[in-house]
């Protein structure tokens, strides 16, 4: 996985990759993707619809990826390769374009490791890097350096661990697992008491009655699970899963969690979700498959969120969301009610002017004996 030199791949190659031929002269080998118009001679401009390809003109691009059926010598281009669907050929396209993280191969005579863990013949670890007791990494991974790996962690094949992220003990990785740098796995869960109900406890219970009279302290809980990750999942730079508090919390196979995400105790998240920028999602609430959360999206603790849900940016959800509901708003609602809503919120002025109009109408009219 390290490497370093600048990467070259021919139109062919490229093409091949993606299951598809190239158009024109598939010997143009080109060494990075570019935007259109500031696209050089040994760039692949991604002109992937034609808004895009308008500013080929301005740049000096030989060869483009683009939508199926361009007119891509029109563009005055030598080679092209044409998609059905860009954007998704752009992840295969990009992913043999990357020169990598500038992790070296090996292990840095500065990484403490503790007797005890195992790591397999390839994995290269960072300057600095911590790996504690019992701690299995599985064959090709790469981590970074001043990671901090806890106690009986077990991290699987092809792992990504960029530099500062930190993962505690008894978690469970899967295979390829990426992190991105300053992430954290595995700290204690959000978990407290009070000897009394609580304000917020009376406060929930009646929706809205005055708390108690005098605070009270708040007792910890401690989590004593761990967190179980599937394969193929990325966490984004500094978000942060916690830990169980007694069973683990969950994140199934090919989740995606942007940066500055709190996943808290005891969550379950499905498989293929997509967990966007600053989304958070309270203790015990469960995810089903597919569910996609945007920026800024809130999920109350204790709560279930159907498969395949979307709540767009901003959504807040209290209560349960069913399979397949899109929904807007705080608290969160379907989408299109939302929408109107909000085009009612916006008729208020007028309607309070007309309303008042209306009064000062009838104020006017003569009164009947």
């Amino acid at each position: 996985m390290p490497s370093e030199r600048p990467v070259r791949h021919t139109l062919t190659e490229i093409a091949a990759a993606l299951g598809m031929h190239a158009e024109g002269d598939g010997a143009l080998a080109v060494t990075a993707v570019a935007e259109p118009a500031s696209a050089g001679a040994d760039d692949l401009a991604l002109a992937m619809k034609p808004a895009f390809a308008e500013g080929l003109a301005q740049g000096a691009a030989r060869a483009a990826l683009m939508w199926e059926g361009a007119d891509w010598r029109g563009y005055g281009l030598q080679a092209a390769i044409l998609a059905p669907r860009p954007r998704f050929a752009l992840s295969t396209v990009s992913a043999m374009m990357d020169p990598g993280a500038g992790y070296a191969a090996g292990i840095h005579p500065s990484a403490v490791i503790d007797p005890s863990a195992t790591l397999a013949d390839d994995v290269s670890i960072g300057p600095f890097t911590v790996i504690g007791p019992r701690a299995r990494i599985g064959a090709g991974s790469v981590i970074g350096p001043q990671v901090h790996v806890g106690a009986d962690t077990q991290i699987g094949a092809n792992a990504l661990i960029h530099a500062g992220v930190q993962i505690g003990a008894r978690v469970r990785i899967g295979a390829r697992f990426i992190a991105q740098p300053g992430a954290c796995v595995g700290a204690d869960g959000f978990s407290f008491v009070t000897p009394e109900p609580s304000g917020p406890e009376l406060a929930r219970a009646t929706l809205g009655a005055e708390g108690t009279a005098t605070a009270q302290g708040w007792a910890r809980i401690h989590s004593l699970g761990g967190v179980t990750i599937g394969d193929d999942v990325e966490i984004g730079a500094k978000s942060c899963i916690d830990r169980g508090t007694v069973r683990d919390t969950r994140i199934g196979d090919g989740v995606k969690i942007d940066n500055l995400v709190q996943v808290g105790h005891n969550v379950v998240v499905g498989r293929d979700c997509m967990l966007c920028a600053q989304v958070g999602i309270a203790g015990s609430t469960v995810l089903g498959d597919g569910v996609v959360m945007g920026g800024k999206a809130g999920a109350s603790d204790n709560i279930a969120i159907g498969a395949r849900a979307i709540l767009g940016g901003g959504t807040i959800a209290l209560a349960n969301v069913p399979a397949g509901r899109v929904m807007l708003g705080y608290p969160a609602m379907k989408m299109d009610s939302h929408v109107e809503s909000y085009k009612a919120l916006r008729r208020l002025p007028r309607l309070f002017r007309d309303v008042a109009a209306l009064k000062k109408a009838v104020s006017k009219t003569p009164q009947s004996d």
